[in-house]
């Protein structure tokens, strides 16, 4: 079984930083936080589908976690050469497709350096195992649309925004290409966020309907200036405490209500009912049939 490496997600988290705004905050009334979207929770996030059993990202990935009876999933998006977004996690194409033998001399293989159509030749299943040989990474459209078809539910990632420029409206325009900014699923289908305050803060601005998160543990001074522009803190699981989770949800968010948590990631059994009992909302996960049977979430 593939498992995703821990470091790679502790060196994101670890390696950020950003400006704040100052600003002032309200502060919500003590149980007066709804689950995620108003659902309850825990809520269960098939983090870039269902990934410890299915190449990370790719519609096979999402289609298993639909089989699987989950219906959030989580992405992440970047742009190609010419402009068109794609759902890849790294900013390279070296760990999760075969670029380095189709294209050998273009080292060190950035996203950002091939064009959608190199990258569509592109198979990103067979480094998971042989029966996913021929996968491709998806654009951004046909994930949203197979997402659509599943009538499941979108927890999206921005990532690394300070390499694509303008990527927030882009993939705002995306979005609402493919009939995602309507009512219906802004108010319960889609979750935009971000490891960078500033994009969050853009998308914020931008369609101030849509619910956003942030991704990382600010210091618990700091979170009411996050509440002027979000609705979650999404933090690493070894970076929270139940104290930290309080204070989060004692925040009203950019929308007026408590704010919420959704950590990341989780794929055991202990570690989901360690930050279960400590009151996170949703939890984040590579392996959502563990996670689910541990807290009996949904």
């Amino acid at each position: 079984m593939y498992v995703r490496p821990a470091a790679a997600a502790a060196a994101a988290f670890l390696g950020f930083t950003l400006t704040l705004l100052g600003g002032t905050a309200s502060y919500a009334a003590p149980g007066s936080g709804p689950g995620p979207l108003g659902l309850g929770g825990p809520v269960v996030y098939a983090h870039r589908g269902a990934s410890a059993y299915a190449p990370e990202n790719t519609l096979a990935a999402v289609d298993l976690a639909m089989r699987m009876g989950f219906d959030w999933v989580e992405n992440d998006v970047q742009r190609t050469k010419d402009g068109e977004l794609v759902v890849i996690h790294d900013d390279t194409l070296a760990r999760t497709t075969d670029v380095e033998q189709l294209f050998p001399d273009r080292k060190p293989w950035k996203v950002k350096d091939f064009t959608a159509a190199e990258i569509a030749r592109l198979d990103a299943g067979s480094w998971f195992g042989e029966e996913y040989a021929g996968a491709s990474v998806p654009t951004l459209r046909q994930y949203l649309d197979r997402v659509q078809r599943n009538r499941q539910r979108l927890l999206l990632e921005i990532k690394k925004p300070e390499l694509y420029p303008g990527i927030e409206e882009q993939t705002l325009r995306v979005l609402g290409e493919a009939g995602w900014l309507d009512a219906r699923h802004v108010s319960q289908r889609l979750v935009v966020q971000s490891f960078s305050a500033d994009s969050v803060r853009i998308v914020h601005g931008l369609r101030p309907d849509l619910v956003t998160a942030f991704l990382g543990t600010p210091p618990v001074a700091d979170l009411p200036r996050y509440a002027e522009f979000t609705d979650r803190i999404n933090p690493w699981h070894t970076t929270i405490t139940a104290d930290w989770v309080a204070a989060v949800h004692d925040l009203l968010g950019a929308h007026g209500r408590a704010m919420e948590v959704d950590t990341w990631i989780v794929d055991d059994a202990a570690t989901a009912r360690k930050v279960q009992e400590m009151g996170v909302d949703g939890i984040i996960t590579n392996a959502p049939d563990v996670v689910r049977e541990a807290v009996g979430g949904f």
